[in-house]
């Protein structure tokens, strides 16, 4: 049973972030792919976590930032993560499913007290909320396509406006988590500004140096 399962969404992200992480590998953490997008990594998330029984899951990767306030090539662990995408309508239309009234998880069952817990709306807390760090930013927000254009990015703050960064599988892991009761973090580098689809412009490798290390730091706060 690994203490530290670490997920990387593509096989690009891991080649870069494996060599890096092959300390904490050496020390009985687990790597592995959970896929890219919200489905894949959902799915397989919760494989990997119901399989490994870690203590604790532990995402990696690339992002894109939604604030200015965010610099490319650093990385960062986020407080929360949201899903941006599951509800009704789009573009201006869009309304998250919290606001129609849904939960994306009601909750177990009621236990013998007749209390009921576990429900997931459309924003959940990681477990680096309760620490403070200069690498540590508020919410990222998990979406179904990256933002094509400026004006993607000013929709998805319209809904979400505390919303730093986007990726498009933190809230899946984070629901995969969730559901066994497993603590959480997420660590972003940040590759580009989101909407800015010119690659020319982006820093992979600087972002994916960045991320490894903060991941290697909250792994060995955790010891």
């Amino acid at each position: 049973m690994p203490r530290h399962l670490i997920l990387i969404p593509t096989d690009m992200e891991r080649r870069g972030l494996e060599p890096m992480l092959a300390a904490a590998t050496a020390r009985g953490c687990r790597v592995e792919l959970c896929g890219f997008g919200l489905v894949a990594a959902a799915a397989r998330a919760a494989q990997l976590v119901a399989e490994h029984k870690p203590e604790r899951v532990l995402l990696v990767g690339i992002a894109g930032r939604l604030d200015d306030e965010l610099a490319v090539g650093d990385a960062y662990r986020f407080d929360r993560v949201a899903c941006y995408g599951i509800g009704a309508g789009s573009g201006g239309d869009f309304v998250p499913a919290a606001a129609l009234g849904w939960q994306q998880w009601p909750g177990d069952a009621a236990d013998a007290s007749g209390q009921t817990g576990g429900q997931i709306g459309d924003v959940i807390s990681c477990a680096a909320g309760d620490r403070a760090g200069g690498e540590q930013a508020d919410l990222l927000l998990t979406v179904c396509a990256a933002a094509a254009n400026a004006e993607d990015v000013r929709l998805r703050l319209q809904v979400f406006p505390a919303a730093v960064a986007e990726d498009m599988e933190g809230f899946a892991v984070a629901v995969a988590c969730r559901l066994r009761g497993v603590p959480f973090d997420i660590v972003r580098g940040i590759s580009n500004a989101a909407g800015d689809r010119d690659k020319s412009h982006w820093q992979i490798a600087a972002a994916l140096e960045a991320a490894g290390r903060l991941a290697l730091e909250i792994m060995a706060e955790a010891s």
